[in-house]
């Protein structure tokens, strides 16, 4: 009987010390430091503001790994998006809009307040190895006469 209350209390040890040890592992998020941040996007070309464009934030860890999860926010009607709370360390921002290149840069969060400009770019024509020259993004795309109709008679 008496190693039975051994052996139980030996458990009741060993029980408290793993939880102790997974509490103390834990960071306490209530006093991690934390950053407000304000994104400012704008046209590369003239500088107005890009309205209803996600900007999506996502942590990086010490590896340069983007971590699971994140953040997505919608530009209001003059460019600007914010948040309050970003942990400090590295930042992945994404910024997609239609009718711009998407736009992607890690920062690194390390001030209490940080404002962060976007210029985006329109798209750029795309080269092809197989004509050899630019294609501009906007020309209408040329276009094969229709085949000859096999059931038609010649002249």
């Amino acid at each position: 009987m008496a190693d039975m209350k051994k052996i139980f209390f030996a458990g009741v040890v060993m029980a408290m010390f793993a939880t102790a040890s997974v509490a103390w592992g834990q960071q306490d998020k209530d006093n991690e430091v934390t950053s407000y941040l304000y994104f400012h996007v704008v046209k590369d070309d003239n500088g107005k503001p890009v309205r209803n464009a996600a900007v999506i934030m996502h942590e990086v860890n010490p590896k340069g790994k983007q971590e699971r999860g994140g953040m997505e926010l919608k530009t209001d009607l003059e460019g600007n998006a914010s948040f309050d709370g970003v942990p400090y360390g590295m930042l992945r921002v994404q910024v997609l809009a239609q009718g711009f290149q998407t736009y992607g840069e890690d920062f690194d969060i390390e001030k209490t307040k940080m404002e962060i400009t976007i210029k985006l770019k329109r798209p750029q024509g795309q080269y092809s190895v197989y004509e050899g020259q630019v294609k501009d993004p906007n020309a209408t795309p040329k276009t094969d006469p229709p085949p000859a109709d096999p059931n038609k008679k010649p002249n």
